[in-house]
């Protein structure tokens, strides 16, 4: 459906571990985007390098002519560009990658409205740049601890998922997975005591990697 994929549940119920292990099934990369509040366009899209234009200016002056717009747009490309994370997952190559967009609550509306292009039309507006097209299509999910609720217009371009806390033997499973050195009996255990704490109304329910750790 070449359509982002949007996880809401609570926190550490394992919505990012669901991006890593969809890039261990692809065998691909992970681009991760981690979102907080004050986030701007340059951590998630990229920035010129000016320092890498200074140093072209100083070594190149002697063969550049004297064509100030022909020099202005050649030190506004691709070669110039420090990539984030939304740039480099458009512009992978050889696989789609997976690009994860970690707690994307956390963001404000206008940062949403930005993302909605890059979703939508699979491509970025960037002054000085151009419209930079994409080479693939990633594999996107966002993830939200539901700080806030998502806008509609984000939400339209997603497909929904609703993540909770897994079942007792569930969790006993994924601790059989991820640690062989405790009896299948104890792990069963420690899987009910998470059930148990996270029915209390706790500030922080335990996530499931904590509880692995406890193990």
């Amino acid at each position: 459906m070449q359509k982002p994929i949007l996880i809401e549940g609570p926190l550490g119920c394992g919505k990012t571990e669901l991006a890593k292990a969809v890039t261990f099934v692809l065998d691909t990369k992970l681009e991760r985007l981690q979102c907080y509040p004050g986030i701007d366009e340059e951590k998630a899209i990229g920035r010129f390098d000016t320092a890498l234009q200074k140093l072209f200016l100083d070594t190149q002056s002697g063969e550049l002519r004297t064509e100030w717009e022909s020099i202005r747009t050649r030190l506004h490309t691709l070669d110039f560009f420090v990539q984030g994370p939304l740039m480099r997952s458009l512009r992978h190559e050889h696989k789609q990658c997976v690009l994860l967009i970690d707690e994307v609550d956390k963001v404000d509306e206008e940062f949403e409205s930005m993302l909605l292009e890059v979703l939508s039309d699979w491509q970025m507006s960037i002054p000085k740049l151009g419209t930079v097209p994409h080479k693939s299509i990633p594999y996107v999910i966002l993830t939200s601890n539901e700080v806030r609720r998502i806008g509609d217009p984000l939400r339209r371009r997603c497909v929904y998922f609703r993540a909770e806390f897994p079942s007792v033997e569930l969790e006993a499973e994924i601790m059989r997975m991820r640690s062989r050195a405790a009896r299948p009996e104890l792990q069963r255990v420690i899987a009910g005591l998470s059930d148990t704490l996270r029915a209390y109304q706790m500030e922080k329910p335990p996530s499931i990697a904590e509880m692995i750790e406890f193990e």
